[in-house]
């Protein structure tokens, strides 16, 4: 079952609710501190996590494919390693769909593979967290819009270690459409004055596929609705409705019948994202229609030369 997260997570500054969770996620921090550190471990390939510290919708899975892409063109063999969710086979079937995949429980045994079938560099979508494996190079990832949202930790807040935990990461993605660029900056440098920040931003690559004189009804189960939402009206999308779902959302038979009987009565089609898609009934696809979007890496030199 997948939980919408708490709209006051991403308030500007806790509230109450937030306040009363506090003591549980200092908890949650002690806990993690006692856990038991094993040494990490390195493989004979080079490894690029793609993480984060804010939970869900900060682009890690369209920054993947995109290092992924990029690496390509420089002949390099590269694959994906994800850990195995049975909750998120619309990210894994999008990465299958751009190159090769290992999945397992645990992320080691998925890079092994990889090492055995003698990838050179391995692309981590998610990960940063776990202190079992040595990376070479991490991607702390953040949405424009939800930044660190009210700035405290789980379940008082959306942030899985503290904000300050930037002081030990290199290399940051703010991913979006460009929204609030100068001000996160200055947040960021404050932290850790010697980052590397790369900025990424959202472009729909089939706009030929749509007009401009409808109307639109949009839905997603998406970590970030409102990154989508903005999108498309940047490309001048007329957008009647929108329904936001929890991310990774299986839906059910009453959920895209509302949707469809909603449009007819605005008189809109329908558009979703390719995530949610693959989650769809095959019996609506054809009622449906698929933003296709990528992210564009602003500044790609700079990325090629921190990775190469």
């Amino acid at each position: 079952m997948n939980l919408k997260k708490p709209k006051f997570w991403d308030y500007k500054k806790p509230n109450l609710f937030a306040f009363l969770l506090l003591p549980l996620a200092y908890l949650i921090k002690i806990i993690n501190l006692l856990k038991f550190k094993s040494e990490k471990k390195k493989l004979n390939i080079k490894t690029i996590c793609v993480g984060n510290i804010y939970i869900g919708g900060t682009g890690k899975t369209s920054l993947c494919i995109q290092i992924n892409e990029i690496l390509k063109k420089k002949k390099i063999k590269t694959c994906f390693v994800k850990k195995f969710y049975k909750n998120q086979t619309d990210e894994q079937m999008l990465l299958q769909n751009k190159g090769k995949l290992f999945l397992n429980k645990k992320r080691f045994y998925a890079l092994k593979k990889a090492v055995s079938e003698k990838y050179d560099i391995a692309i981590f979508d998610d990960g940063l967290q776990d202190k079992t494996i040595y990376y070479d190079k991490s991607f702390v990832c953040f949405n424009t819009i939800n930044w660190i949202g009210n700035g405290m930790t789980i379940p008082a807040g959306p942030l899985r270690e503290n904000i300050t935990a930037l002081k030990k990461y290199n290399q940051i993605f703010l991913n979006g459409n460009l929204e609030n660029l100068e001000f996160l900056k200055q947040e960021i440098l404050k932290i850790n004055p010697k980052i590397i920040i790369h900025i990424g931003k959202y472009k729909i690559i089939n706009l030929n596929e749509f007009k401009m004189d409808e109307n639109y009804l949009v839905f997603s189960g998406i970590g970030n609705h409102q990154t989508f939402i903005t999108m498309l009206k940047e490309y001048n999308l007329n957008i009647l409705k929108d329904f936001e779902f929890p991310d990774h959302y299986q839906y059910t038979f009453n959920d895209i019948e509302n949707i469809i009987k909603k449009a007819k009565v605005l008189n809109c089609k329908i558009i979703t994202t390719e995530k949610d898609y693959v989650r769809i009934n095959s019996h609506y696809k054809n009622r449906i229609k698929v933003i296709k979007s990528e992210l564009k890496i602003i500044d790609e030199e700079k990325l090629i030369k921190s990775i190469i």
